[in-house]
């Protein structure tokens, strides 16, 4: 349910608080006319107080049974910030994780150009082990002349693929009127970096029973990222993945320059998992595992890469496309780097 205000107040409730202490406090709230966002967590659950600040400094939320603490919330970024929830988020599609110690490796064609192609992908990138399938049904094109995607037929084809090989699907959402379509298939929404601030769109997937994968925009800060997460989070939506897949500096020697200070920066401000994108990073395929191992180093919760039978005749981004023949080295040296820093393919 979308509510209004913003959070204010941290509510942490003690070990020994029981859930009808937990009940009462969230009843007050309410009859405050503010709402409340519950977080159990091992040690404590934390309520996140919403409404307006005058009415809830009216609470002597401190005398409350079970109530052991209460906070106000410094950051912009309320609910998807590390004072909202001390534990990491863990996101779950079809049994396979992402955060908290799960690495997840994604990979797929940068679009669904035809059937086979996608499937030969989709069986690749499975046998070397990927953990969760991406592929374009539609795609955000500078030029309104490139190829714009298969749409529906294309949806149709990564569900073939996911049939197939059980992989769960990552496909983008760029326009609120395709949200059934894209919703009913995908396992996981993307939203793409020319769409993390487009608001009614984070609305719509906030909305939405499925998880997000936000990508930072090209000009976006670390803070305007989670500012875009909040939109999502605000709605009810609290599965969110965000993906760094390089931003837009003077440097030409990359197609976009990946931002690995902003992971690190990342993992201390917010609880959600924080995952790269060095293909679209490189734009050179030749890129791509260097990227991908320094975002592994930087405590990345996982990556997302490019990967197609055949490169050179590729539609869309052939220059960053790992062939799949070569696809199974690269996910073997990955998973062998995530597992030196102490984390399991999902």
């Amino acid at each position: 349910m979308a509510v209004t205000g913003s959070p204010e107040l941290l509510i942490v409730m003690g070990a020994t608080a029981t859930p009808e202490q937990v009940d009462e406090v969230v009843a007050r709230l309410a009859e405050a006319g503010a709402d409340a966002h519950v977080t159990p967590g091992k040690d404590a659950t934390v309520i996140g107080a919403i409404g307006d600040r005058e009415l809830l400094a009216t609470l002597p939320l401190e005398g409350f049974p079970g109530v052991e603490q209460v906070l106000p919330i410094l950051k912009p970024y309320k609910l998807v910030s590390r004072e909202m929830r001390r534990g990491p988020t863990v996101i779950e599609a079809r049994g396979r994780r992402i955060g908290d110690g799960y690495f997840g490796l994604i990979a797929g064609p940068c679009t669904v150009e035809y059937r086979e192609q996608t499937l030969e992908t989709a069986r690749a990138v499975n046998e070397a082990g990927a953990t969760m399938l991406r592929g374009g049904a539609f795609k955000p094109r500078t030029s309104p002349y490139s190829f714009q995607g298969l749409g529906i037929e294309g949806l149709e084809i990564l569900a073939e693929a996911r049939e197939e090989t059980g992989l769960p699907l990552v496909t983008e959402l760029m326009d609120p009127r395709d949200v059934e379509p894209v919703v009913e298939t995908a396992d996981v929404i993307q939203i793409g970096a020319r769409n993390m601030q487009n608001f009614t769109l984070l609305a719509e997937v906030g909305r939405a029973a499925k998880p997000v994968l936000l990508k930072r925009g090209p000009s976006a800060s670390v803070e305007e990222l989670l500012m875009a997460a909040e939109y999502v989070v605000r709605e009810g939506n609290t599965q969110v993945i965000l993906c760094e897949r390089g931003i837009r500096t003077f440097e030409r020697s990359t197609r976009y320059t990946l931002d690995i200070g902003a992971i690190p920066v990342l993992k201390q401000e917010t609880h959600l998992p924080v995952i790269v994108d060095p293909s679209h990073a490189a734009g050179k395929k030749e890129l791509v595992a260097p990227l991908a191992r320094a975002a592994v180093a930087a405590g990345a919760d996982g990556i997302i890469v490019e990967a197609h039978p055949h490169p050179e005749e590729a539609l869309c981004d052939g220059p960053q496309l790992l062939p799949t023949a070569d696809f199974g080295h690269f996910a073997d040296e990955i998973r062998a780097l995530a597992s030196l820093m102490g984390r399991v393919i999902g």
